[in-house]
């Protein structure tokens, strides 16, 4: 559907959620307060109103959006996502321990400061340089003025590298300076994970994270990891130092670290540090103070389970007696070494007992919907707060192991080859006696508050029929109460966003920029030619046979790209032979391409694209590339 205007159209929390809300209350140690305790020790000082802009004053992070946060949870959320939501308020400069500092509550994720004699260690510089810069600012408001020494990229996820320009410059690295460390395979990861599927992935975490509600009772709380993810300028500078090996250490102005690769965890690339001097361990995300994805509800690979178990597990083996401070990327920091490993020992045990329940429950032969209703953490596991879903869950955790081994068919040969939805849609209204009767049965069902069922239903009322607005509007009201319910942050915010799509059509706001230019310059040729193959689009380039010469002048290499049979193939240092056409072109050429900072004519008429040759060809080629538009439809055909 076509932008329409935003009107208030949230409608209040039903008796049954009411009801579903308040009967955690009783079920749930709601008296233990000790996460308040450890959210505020060592609290310094803040800025009054935490409100960050980029150059052009637009506001990229703004806590005064929740002010509303404060006192009991109001009957529209969940109370177990209310209580992360008011420790995620606590925001400013916090001492760790002796030399260590943290920024909280200025992104969706933490940065570090490890003091030395000659100067600062930085970790996981947030997700936006000016949110990142600010940070810096308010360390130094407080600490003494040293410079930074050296960045550490804790894994590949931006909102731990992509504030880097907000702490230090390129120059500085480049000049040796400053040192850049990450774990082995960082840049493979960050340019694997959110390029080549980015397109999709961008417009679902649209979804997760919530960015288009309002924020308030009945819009967006929290993220579970943090408030939200800030919106301004992601950057990133390449490591300098890659860290390979389970105990390499580095001495970076006196201060000593021990590395742990932990890869294929939480992200593809990450690893934990330990600090000696301090006795101080950084767990990266492997450790949070909720329940994290195994899978994510925005897509990406399903991670392995068992190799973050071993990794947690490992930790407390290499580190755990030596222990006394636990810090990470998101939340705060715990103290005491035995606190510390059964915090990690019981949160590893909660990821194992997700992925073993499931197999489980598989080799019976129950389906993965089967078993995701059925898997339920023991109270041992379940009643730690730090254990909970206010992030990842355990019923759509249980679906990532089940799809990791078994894939997306559950054996029953009715779902070998179902038909798609809008298609099936039709069908399912049709044998359920038409649009009105089944609006009818639903509406019966909402008043019974069996919000999941109508949410299911009157799914196919869209997909049959997407004008009619008496199902959109109903199947919003159900999506909505579910909303109200949930426990995790981001179910809250799929369940919201859908429920305003459907009320409200798709809102085509600024497409966000997906690929920022640092991220598409650090991409080797090979992920960037991979890159444009997805976006062949391979009926058009049918009986098409297109043979080009890349030459790259500015980094002296050859690339034959070919398209053939509907697919695209490079190959990288070959002379090709018979080739229709020769392209003679730097990589920041290319770049810009790509970014849609300009078209190739542009390039070929400022002399930045040289060809030889047949150019239809080249023209051809291009013509073949989609261009992928960022607000498809998903609550509706």
């Amino acid at each position: 559907m076509t932008s329409m205007a935003v009107k208030e159209v949230r409608k209040a929390a039903t008796e049954a959620t009411k009801a579903g809300n308040a009967s955690l209350l009783g079920c749930l140690p709601f008296n233990d307060k000790q996460d308040f305790e450890l959210a505020t020790r060592g609290f310094i000082g803040s800025m009054p109103e935490v409100v960050i802009k980029d150059e052009a004053s637009r506001p990229v992070w703004d806590l005064n959006q929740y002010a509303f946060i404060k006192g009991d949870a109001p009957v529209s959320i969940n109370p177990g996502l209310w209580r992360i939501a008011l420790l995620n308020m606590h925001h400013g400069l916090f001492k760790v321990t002796d030399e260590i500092y943290q920024v909280r509550g200025y992104d969706l994720s933490n940065i570090s400061f490890i003091e030395s004699d000659t100067g600062v260690i930085v970790i996981d510089p947030l997700i936006s340089s000016e949110t990142a810069k600010v940070s810096l600012d308010l360390y130094y408001k407080y600490r003494p003025k040293k410079p930074v020494l050296a960045v550490i990229y804790t894994h590949s996820h931006p909102d731990h590298y992509g504030g880097v320009r907000g702490v230090v410059s390129e120059e500085d690295v480049k000049a040796g300076k400053i040192k850049i460390i990450a774990p082995e395979g960082f840049m493979e990861a960050v340019g694997s994970e959110f390029v080549m599927a980015g397109n999709a992935m961008g417009r679902r975490a649209s979804y997760q994270h919530g960015n288009l509600l309002p924020k308030g009772p009945r819009g967006q709380v929290d993220a579970g990891l943090g408030k939200v993810a800030s919106t301004g300028t992601i950057t990133l500078i390449p490591p300098t130092n890659v860290i390979r090996t389970t105990g390499e250490e580095l001495t970076i102005g006196g201060v000593k670290i021990v590395f742990q690769v932990t890869p294929d965890t939480e992200a593809l690339a990450e690893m934990h540090f330990f600090f000696p001097q301090f006795k101080a361990l950084c767990l990266a995300e492997n450790g949070n103070a909720t329940l994290h994805n195994l899978y994510t509800l925005r897509g990406a690979q399903v991670r392995n389970t068992k190799a973050w178990v071993q990794y947690l597990n490992e930790a407390v083996s290499l580190f755990g007696d030596k222990t006394e401070v636990m810090f990470t990327s998101h939340h705060w920091p715990r103290w005491g070494q035995k606190e510390i490993v059964e915090f990690i020992t019981k949160q590893a045990d909660a990821y194992k007992y997700i992925h073993d329940q499931t197999l489980r429950l598989a080799n019976h032969g129950y389906t993965m919907l089967e078993i995701a209703e059925m898997v339920k953490l023991p109270d041992s596991l379940g009643h730690s707060w730090y254990n909970r879903s206010f992030y990842g869950t355990v019923n759509h955790n249980s679906k990532g192991v089940y799809q990791k081994y078994l894939g997306w068919f559950d054996g029953n040969p009715a779902t070998l080859h179902a038909l798609p939805p809008e298609e099936a849609a039709k069908k399912y209204v049709d044998f359920m006696g038409g649009p009105e009767a089944v609006i009818a049965k639903a509406h019966e069902s909402y008043q019974q508050g069996d919000y999941r069922w109508v949410m299911q239903v009157l799914n196919h009322v869209v997909f049959a029929y997407p004008k009619n607005q008496k199902a959109r509007d109903l199947a919003a009201d159900a999506m909505e109460q579910l909303g109200y319910q949930a426990e995790s942050g981001t179910w809250r915010n799929v369940y919201l966003t859908g429920a305003m799509e459907l009320r409200e059509g798709v809102r085509k706001i600024d497409t966000p920029l997906l690929k920022s230019p640092d991220t598409v310059k650090a991409l080797s040729l090979d992920l960037l030619f991979d890159y444009l193959a997805t976006r062949l689009n391979g009926p058009k380039a049918n009986n098409r046979k297109i043979v080009l010469k890349f030459e790259f002048i500015d980094i002296k290499q050859i690339y034959t790209v070919t398209v053939a049979n509907s697919v695209l193939n490079y190959s990288a240092g070959t002379q090709p032979k018979g080739y229709d056409a020769n392209l003679i072109l730097s990589r920041p050429v290319l770049d810009d391409i790509v970014l849609n900072k300009a078209t190739l004519e542009q390039k070929i008429e400022a002399g930045e694209v040289k060809v030889s040759g047949n150019k239809k060809k080249v023209d051809e080629l291009f013509s073949l590339l989609d261009k992928f538009e960022f607000w498809f439809n998903i609550v509706e055909p």
